[in-house]
């Protein structure tokens, strides 16, 4: 099964080159990778060029001019790039393991999309990984990471939690099942019925709001908290502010109260 990963970026060339590493070391191959770049400078379009000559891997460049928090358009523009019959969405701050893909490959079933969370990192950690610690494993390593500035807590789970441990903290976690814009799949089909995301929305809920949709025309949600693994790496978030959660916040109860399948403000514009 041929799966489009897509991920957003915005002016974080180190970390998006972190995140094309993580990609380019997969055990599942069979995929395309199209980076929804919400109006950066040319450096990031430089470090993508860079890349592909080191990797060999092709990559789709989106881009849109600059115009503030714009994550819903370039996602839908993305979207329209993409050619594969399954969709996996991720962030430009979210390094996967080795088998993530494997994971939402193996997982992917009719009538449902695939939930997974991220493991946080601090600053220092976040520094330290490069291209090899990427490519040894060690980005996911608990012990390398609380060498490199982690505090060791319970979370850790999400990093070691293997086998039937892994299957049961994915059924008994209280976190529920929704569209996580940094680790969330889905098919074409369903995603495409929904018209993709919502143009009107900018940060906060903004990738859960399809989730909703989807849920309202009868997809189901899988967790997958415990076994499809990124970890995200710290950055500031200047861009949030309080008008746009209101705005938010009001479409997803508009959405959920009206059980809307399909928002009129997506792909197509009605």
């Amino acid at each position: 099964m041929k799966i489009s990963v897509i991920f957003s970026t915005y002016n974080s060339p180190d970390w998006m080159e972190k995140v094309l590493w993580g990609f380019y070391y997969q055990s599942y191959q069979d995929f395309e990778l199209i980076i929804a770049d919400d109006g950066s400078s040319d450096e990031t379009k430089e470090r993508i060029t860079k890349f592909v000559m080191e990797s060999g891997l092709e990559v789709k460049h989106v881009w849109q001019q600059d115009q503030g928090f714009q994550k819903t358009k370039i996602l839908n523009k993305a979207l329209l790039a993409s050619t594969g019959e399954y969709i996996l969405f991720t962030d430009g701050d979210c390094i996967p393991r080795k088998d993530f893909l494997q994971v939402h490959n193996e997982r992917a079933e009719t009538g449902y999309f695939l939930s997974g969370g991220y493991f946080k990192l601090p600053m220092e950690t976040s520094l330290s990984i490069d291209k090899q610690i990427i490519e040894s494993g060690l980005a996911f390593d608990s012990s390398w990471l609380v060498e490199h500035g982690l505090k060791k807590t319970h979370k850790l789970m999400k990093l070691t939690a293997s086998g039937l441990k892994q299957r049961l903290l994915n059924t008994l976690t209280p976190t529920k099942a929704t569209w996580n814009g940094h680790n969330a799949s889905g098919w074409r089909a369903d995603i495409f019925a929904a018209n993709g995301f919502d143009e009107r929305m900018q940060y906060g809920g903004e990738d859960r709001e399809l989730g909703e949709r989807l849920i309202n025309g009868g997809i189901k949600a899988k967790q997958l908290r415990y076994s499809a693994i990124c970890v995200h790496l710290d950055h500031a978030r200047s861009y949030v502010k309080p008008e746009m959660l209101a705005k938010n916040k009001s479409i997803r109860e508009y959405t959920k109260a009206n059980r809307l399948t399909r928002t009129k403000y997506g792909i197509v514009k009605d």
